[in-house]
C-alpha cells in the first residue's frame, strides 16, 4: 500500500462508504472499504480538499469483538399506532463469520472511536447493525487518492 496512517480515524469520513470485505481471524481484524472520504486534515492528504479512496484497509490492533447487534425497530400504521416491535438481536460469536459475509456490500453510516472502543454502524436494505470492537489502535492503508 502506498499510503499509511496510524490512529487517524478521525481524519476520514466513512459515511456512504461500502464494506468490500471483513476479515476477523486469529487476533486480526480488518475491514476493506470503498468510497471513503479522506479529509483535508489527513497527514497523507497534500490537497486542501476532500478526496476519496477505494480499497482502504482499516486494521484494528489487538482487537476484541465486544458485540455485533442487529438493531431493533418499530412498525407503525398510517394512523401512528404501533403494529409491531422488534427488539435488538445480539449475534452469537460463532455466527460472526457468516454475518460478516452478509454485510459485505452494505453501506456504513458511521465509525466512531473513543478510548480504544470502535463502534461501526452498518446499514443494510432493511436493518441496521452495530459492531463494537475494542482495540489498542488503528491503521489505515490505501493505494491512491481519487477525486471526490
Amino acid at each position: 500500500m502506498k499510503y499509511h496512517t496510524i490512529n487517524e480515524l478521525d481524519h476520514f469520513c466513512f459515511k456512504e462508504a461500502y464494506i468490500a470485505q471483513i476479515c476477523a481471524v486469529n487476533g486480526m481484524f480488518e475491514i476493506v472499504f470503498d468510497n471513503v472520504t479522506i479529509l483535508p486534515a489527513n497527514s497523507c492528504n497534500r490537497d486542501i480538499r476532500e478526496m476519496r479512496a477505494n480499497e482502504l484497509v482499516l486494521k484494528i490492533s489487538e482487537p476484541k469483538i465486544e458485540a455485533l447487534v442487529e438493531e431493533g425497530y418499530k412498525v407503525y400504521d398510517a394512523n401512528g399506532n404501533l403494529k409491531q416491535k422488534n427488539e435488538d438481536i445480539t449475534i452469537a460469536p460463532e455466527a460472526y463469520a457468516d454475518k460478516f459475509k452478509e454485510l459485505e456490500g452494505c453501506e456504513v453510516y458511521s465509525i466512531e472511536q473513543e478510548n480504544g472502543n470502535y463502534v461501526i454502524s452498518i446499514d443494510t436494505e432493511d436493518h441496521t447493525f452495530l459492531l463494537r470492537i475494542s482495540g489498542s489502535g488503528d491503521t489505515q492503508e490505501w493505494d491512491r487518492f481519487l477525486n471526490k
